[in-house]
């Protein structure tokens, strides 16, 4: 919605150009920016404007400029074209960069080519949705992030599409976020990192083909659900990276296709339930490092390992799971089955020790192995096993 007073900007003005519209604007006005191609190097906002474009405009950093700077309160950017930022080893040139702010809303904007996207410092209580950015580095070193957070509180980031960056979305110091309904793939990194940000949720979330897809780090009160991490290939990949962190939930989510669904290091009471683990590598690899954490009623099917440890002693709780390798008997009929699974297999503690024996995987030497471990467990950690196995996968949508 336009303001009582709008300054447009075309080719025909009455301005033709963006900085004369942004210098005559009062606090509480609207600029709108006809369609058309604008090269004005930086756009500095220090006054709480409105900043609309019609008709696709286009601004365009030539490959030298931040394009727009704000530092100003109350300030929305909608329907806008940013292409080719510029480039810089030392600081972190964005098409759109906001500092010192709160009540920011950038909507609805097309960004291509950039080096950072949309980046937000010592900033809180803004929205960041509905925006698409695409960029086509193909090494980390020459290019940013699509989203950056540092030093933030209570940013919103909903529904945007983040492709080809380093990290699609990354936080650090930001707190009492909520990222929800994006879709963050191929980029370099990360799909989402995590760095020293507390009590974030983000839900229902794609992270799909990135180098890895989400690291959490150093963190506690993070809220992961139903969540999609799928086919996050590669040596040292993984769907879900949980690193130091403590006190959070990870519930509703799917783990498909990836290297590693989840890599657990040094990570303490953490819920994780009610998850879908198939057709990974690794759909769990739980360090000895970790503590408290309780896995209870996901499914587990068609790994190739479903949970690794490097480690015999356990402080984890594993009960109440689907497991598709179950072998055991349910004679009561409760679809509780009447003995434990032992969901480590013997094969991956060799692999985890000795990891270029994974070239006997599927040999009869792994069968055997397995075999006897079951009768005999002698290397699997003893209390690393389900009491309560469910018989039929759990109904989770």
């Amino acid at each position: 919605m336009l303001s009582a007073n709008t300054l447009v900007v075309s080719a025909a003005g009455p301005f033709h150009t963006i900085k004369e519209a942004i210098e005559m604007a009062g606090p509480g006005d609207t600029v709108l920016i006809k369609g058309g191609v604008y090269r004005e190097g930086n756009l500095l906002i220090e006054k709480s404007i409105v900043l609309i474009g019609q008709g696709s405009p286009v601004l365009d950093g030539q490959f030298r400029y931040e394009i727009l700077t704000i530092r100003a309160n109350n300030v929305t950017v909608s329907g806008l074209t940013f292409i080719d930022t510029g480039w810089g080893s030392l600081n972190d040139i964005a098409a759109i960069g906001v500092s010192d702010a709160k009540n920011i809303r950038i909507a609805g904007n097309i960004l291509k080519n950039t080096f950072f996207g949309i980046h937000f410092s010592n900033s809180r209580d803004s929205w960041i949705e509905g925006n698409q950015l695409e960029s086509h580095a193909t090494e980390e070193q020459e290019i940013g992030n699509g989203v950056h957070l540092w030093k933030c509180d209570n940013i919103t980031i909903h529904n945007n599409t983040i492709k080809g960056h380093r990290d699609g979305i990354y936080f650090e110091f930001a707190t009492h976020c909520l990222i929800t309904g994006n879709r963050s793939e191929q980029n370099l990194r990360y799909g989402l990192h995590f760095m020293f940000s507390h009590n974030d949720e983000y839900r229902d979330n794609f992270f799909v083909n990135n180098s890895a897809g989400v690291s959490v780090m150093y963190t506690k009160g993070v809220k992961m659900i139903n969540n999609t991490f799928e086919h996050n290939w590669g040596s040292a990949s993984y769907g879900l990276l949980l690193k130091e962190i403590s006190d959070s939930f990870v519930t509703g989510n799917k783990f498909l296709e990836n290297s590693i669904g989840i890599y657990m290091e040094g990570s303490s009471r953490i819920m994780l339930t009610e998850n879908i683990f198939s057709r990974n590598g690794y759909a769990v690899k739980l360090q000895a490092s970790c503590d408290g954490n309780v896995f209870t009623r996901n499914n587990f099917s068609s790994n190739t390992f479903d949970i690794a440890t490097n480690g015999i002693l356990v402080l984890n709780t594993v009960n109440g799971n689907y497991w598709d390798r179950y072998e055991g008997y349910d004679l009561n009929k409760d679809n509780i089955g009447d003995i434990p699974y032992r969901p480590v297999s013997m094969y991956s503690m060799v692999v985890e020790r000795i990891p270029t024996a994974v070239l006997l995987w599927r040999s009869f030497l792994v069968f055997l192995m397995d075999r006897a471990e079951k009768a005999i467990p002698v290397l699997t950690p003893e209390n690393l096993k389900d009491e309560s196995p469910s018989i039929k996968p759990y109904d989770i949508i």
